[in-house]
C-alpha cells in the first residue's frame, strides 16, 4: 500500500521544524545575508557565526537533528516520504537546512561515507559531520568536459606506492569556499583497459588543506559569488593522498555517484517545493496589499489564474515527489531512478516558474535586494543544471518509458 501522506510518528517532529524555521530561523535570514559584505567575504562574521552556531545548537538540544539519514541507525530512522515533509519546510529558509544539519553536500557526503566509508574513514570524516563540526565539497565537474556524461570524467588518479597522486581541475565545487569546508570528494579516473567504460573511475577522499590544493576562483552564479559557501573552481597539482583514502576502490566511482546522486537530489527538489510554496505566498501578499488602477492587483490582468495554476502545479509536483520518495523507500534503487529523475525536472520547473510570477507580481522590488525572489530564483535556475541537467533526466524517463515495449537497447 502506498502512503503518501504525513504520519503519526512525522506530525509532531514536523510541527516543531515549522515552528522553529518560521519562528526562529527564517527572521534572521536577511541579517545574516546582510553579513556577507563585512569584511572578508569567505570568513563568517561574529555575528554569522552567533546566529548559525546559536541556530544549530538549538535544533540539536532540541533533537531536531540528521533528518535525512533514511536508512542508518545515526540519523532520525524516517523513511523518504517523512523527510520530505521536512525538507520542504527548511526551503522556505536560507538557512534551515544547516540549521538542522540537513544541507547539502554535506547530506551526499555523509551518505557516501556511511554507505560506501571504512571504519577509519567514517571516524576521521563522517563523525565531526554528523556533529555539524565540519562542512564538505563534493568534486566532479571539470571544466574542460561536458560532465553530464560523467564517463567523460578525466581528473588523473595514479598510484604511486602507497599514494595516490591527482592531477586536474574542478569546479563548481560547492561549498569549497566556507572556511570550515575540511573534506573534498574527488572523482578522479583511475583508468584500466580490462575494466568496461564505467568501471573507470574512483573516488578519493582529499582533505581541503592537502598540499597542491589551489583555489583558482569562485564561480559566480548570475553574477553572485554564494559568500560564504561558495561554488569554487579548483586547480589539483600533483595532489598526494594515502592509498587508504580511497572509498571503496579503484573502479567503484559510478556505483558510488549513484548511490550518492539518487537521494542528493530527490533533497534538492523537496526544498525547491518548499521555495515555490515560499514564492507563492509572498505572491498573494503583494496580490492583496498593492493596489493600482483602483483595486488589489489580484483583481488585474490574469492574477487570478495565475496564482490558481500555481497553487495547482506546486500540488502536482509535491505528489510526484512524494511518489519518487516512496519508490526510493522500496529499497530497488533502478525502479526508483525514472521517478526521481521525473521530479527533477519538474520540480525546478515549477519553483522556478512559480517564483518568476512572484517576482512579477513585485514588479521592480522582485529583482530587487528587498524580497529573497531574486537571490531564490537564481538557486532555482541553477538546480535545472546541479546533479544533471534536464535534457539528461528526461532521457532517462524516455528510456525507462520506451523499454515497456522493447526488447532492444534504448
Amino acid at each position: 500500500m502506498m502512503n503518501l501522506g504525513i504520519t503519526d510518528r512525522l506530525q509532531p517532529i514536523l510541527d516543531k521544524v515549522k515552528a522553529m524555521v518560521q519562528d526562529e530561523i527564517a527572521p534572521l535570514d536577511d541579517e545574516f545575508l546582510a553579513e556577507v559584505n563585512v569584511g572578508d567575504r569567505w570568513q563568517y562574521t561574529p555575528r554569522q557565526t552567533e546566529i548559525l552556531e546559536g541556530l544549530k545548537a538549538k535544533a540539536r538540544a532540541a533533537g531536531l537533528w540528521n533528518f535525512f539519514l533514511t536508512d542508518s541507525a545515526r540519523g532520525f530512522g524516517l523513511t523518504t516520504v517523512e523527510y520530505a515533509y521536512l525538507a520542504e519546510e527548511m526551503g522556505k529558509s536560507h538557512l534551515a537546512a544547516e540549521v538542522f544539519n540537513c544541507s547539502a553536500p554535506d547530506t551526499g557526503n555523509m551518505e557516501v561515507l556511511e554507505r560506501y566509508g571504512n571504519d577509519a574513514q567514517k571516524e576521521r570524516w563522517l563523525k565531526p559531520l554528523l556533529a555539524g563540526e565540519i562542512r564538505s565539497a563534493y568534486l566532479m565537474t571539470e571544466p574542460g568536459e561536458a560532465s553530464s556524461d560523467a564517463t567523460n570524467i578525466s581528473m588523473s588518479c595514479l598510484r604511486e606506492g602507497d599514494e595516490y597522486v591527482l592531477n586536474g581541475e574542478k569546479w563548481w565545487a560547492s561549498g569549497a569556499g566556507d572556511p570550515r569546508c575540511a573534506l573534498y570528494i574527488v572523482m578522479v579516473r583511475t583508468p584500466d583497459p580490462s575494466r568496461r567504460k564505467h568501471q573507470q573511475h574512483a573516488m578519493v577522499l582529499v582533505p581541503a588543506d592537502t598540499p597542491g590544493v589551489e583555489k583558482l576562483r569562485p564561480m559566480q552564479v548570475y553574477g553572485q559569488d554564494d559568500a560564504p559557501h561558495g561554488h569554487f573552481h579548483i586547480r589539483l597539482s600533483n595532489v598526494r593522498v594515502p592509498v587508504e583514502n580511497l572509498l571503496l576502490g579503484e573502479g567503484r566511482g559510478f556505483e558510488i555517484s549513484q548511490g550518492r546522486l539518487g537521494p542528493g537530489r530527490i533533497h534538492h527538489c523537496m526544498r525547491a517545493i518548499g521555495q515555490a510554496e515560499k514564492a507563492l505566498e509572498l505572491m498573494c501578499k503583494r496580490a492583496l496589499e498593492r493596489k493600482a488602477f483602483g483595486k488589489p492587483i489580484a483583481k488585474l490582468g490574469g492574477n487570478f489564474d495565475i496564482i490558481a495554476n500555481s497553487r495547482m502545479e506546486i500540488e502536482q509536483a509535491r505528489l510526484l515527489c512524494l511518489k519518487a520518495a516512496w519508490m526510493m523507500d522500496q529499497g530497488d534503487a533502478r525502479a526508483a531512478a525514472p521517478w526521481i529523475s521525473q521530479i527533477k525536472v519538474v520540480a525546478p520547473l515549477v519553483a522556478l516558474k512559480v517564483t518568476d510570477e512572484a517576482v512579477q507580481m513585485y514588479g521592480g522590488q522582485g529583482i530587487s535586494q528587498d524580497t529573497p525572489l531574486a537571490r531564490q530564483w537564481t538557486h532555482v535556475r541553477t538546480l535545472r543544471l546541479a546533479d544533471g541537467p534536464d535534457a539528461v533526466h528526461r532521457m532517462q524517463v524516455a528510456r525507462a518509458e520506451l523499454k515497456k515495449h522493447t526488447q532492444e537497447k534504448i
